[in-house]
């Protein structure tokens, strides 16, 4: 198998659809950049989630959001966008999906704004206004390697 980790923002909304014989599948449309010789290039990633696994998680995702997917990839698609340009596609499926702490945040009072901290924030703003306790220290003599 061949997994791989990707971030990027959602294209579009998660799409829900069930197979004939019943089994629900969910779609992701991914960007992610890449830079070449100063030039950007966008990347799309088919995700493809099967089953109930990220029922909780996905109505937090909508057009726009940052994501982090992990999952297997399959072999890419080749194909010509309406411009009439050559496309690649890369197809995942997902194992794994999160919140991105790469994103820009949402405007207060979004789902996704009250449902992930801000990592890029200190500790007293990502966390609601209070830091998480300190670590005590730990001398070097009782580390044990």
């Amino acid at each position: 198998m061949n997994y791989t980790w990707i971030a990027g923002h959602l294209g579009a909304d998660p799409e829900t659809r069930f197979t004939p014989s019943g089994r629900k599948v969910t779609s992701l449309r991914v960007a992610t950049k890449s830079r070449k010789g100063g030039n950007d290039e966008t990347i799309w990633m088919k995700v493809t989630i099967w089953g109930e696994t990220f029922d909780k998680i996905l109505p937090y995702f909508k057009k726009g959001s940052p994501i982090v997917v992990c999952g297997e990839l399959m072999p890419p698609e080749v194909y010509q966008n309406r411009e009439g340009n050559t496309q690649v596609s890369l197809n995942i499926t997902a194992n794994h999906i999160a919140f991105s702490p790469f994103g820009k945040p949402k405007s207060e009072g979004s789902p996704q704004a009250s449902a992930a901290p801000n990592f890029g924030a200190a500790p007293e703003q990502a966390f609601g206004g209070a830091a998480p306790a300190a670590q005590a220290e730990v001398p070097d003599e009782e580390i044990p390697f």
